[in-house]
């Protein structure tokens, strides 16, 4: 039989709980408070392990209630190229450069006056370290122009 001793709640805790209690989240107002305190959290390197346990228990609430009730439109090819550098503020001149596509190029892709290819697919799926899969729809793909560049 355990041993029966009772500990007592570390103060960082009680104050997370003080800002979100860690129960079912029930609407998107609650999400939003909740995705709050994790981005504070994720923010820190310093956490302790009362902050990191609540941490642990506070993403899965939130994955609980993402993952019935919010539908997220999968995007590829350019789409998904804009989020990236946005996501990761990067510049397109850094990206083409990287990526080893003329600037020019890149920049008409994300402008819509050219489709990607693919050779750019695979030099982005190369930059970013991602599958070129990613970059495609699910069914066919844009990836119809011939690869010139």
């Amino acid at each position: 039989m355990p041993a029966n001793h009772t500990t007592a709640v570390p103060e960082p805790y009680i104050k997370l709980i003080g800002r979100f209690w860690l129960r079912p989240i029930r609407s998107k107002d609650e999400l939003h408070q909740a995705i709050a305190v994790l981005d504070d959290l994720i923010m820190r390197d310093d956490l302790t392990e009362a902050e990191e346990d609540y941490l642990d228990v506070l993403t899965d609430l939130v994955e609980a209630y993402e993952n019935e009730h919010v539908k997220l439109r999968p995007i590829h090819g350019v789409e998904l190229v804009k989020g990236i550098l946005e996501d990761r503020g990067l510049s397109q001149a850094d990206v083409a450069r990287g990526a080893g596509i003329a600037t020019t190029t890149f920049n008409d892709i994300l402008l819509g006056r050219r489709k990607l290819n693919l050779k750019h697919i695979n030099a982005l799926a190369t930059y970013f370290k991602v599958s070129p899969a990613v970059f495609l729809p699910e069914e066919g793909s844009q990836a119809d122009e011939p690869d010139s560049d």
